[in-house]
């Protein structure tokens, strides 16, 4: 009876340890889990995204910018628009975010 009881506490020891290994072997595969996709996904879409944005602010009178798919030299810069000339004498207003890029010259 005694080798009973003491076969009880250990399988109930044994238990409770393998339970709490598990809860922190699953926050560890969670942690990392959520780290690759920081690493993969979260950190080059804010590099890409503040590239972007660094490209718009440079923007200035006289650039040639794809915008929209149509290239253009810009006349003029508002706060959310700008104004490109197409062709000579035509001028359209295009939002900022529709430029694409910003041609080399």
């Amino acid at each position: 009876m005694e080798n009973s009881i003491e076969t009880a506490n250990v399988i109930a020891n044994n238990s409770a340890a393998a339970d709490a290994g598990s809860w922190f072997g699953l926050f560890v595969y969670c942690a990392v889990v959520f780290g690759i996709i920081y690493l993969f996904m979260v950190r080059p879409t804010k590099k890409r995204m503040a590239e972007y944005q660094k490209m718009l602010d440079s923007l200035k009178v006289g650039s040639r910018v794809l915008a929209g798919g149509i290239y253009g030299t810009i006349k003029k810069i508002n706060d959310k628009s700008i104004e490109l000339e197409i062709a000579k004498g035509v001028v359209v207003e295009v939002n900022k975010n529709a430029v694409a890029g910003v041609e080399s010259k």
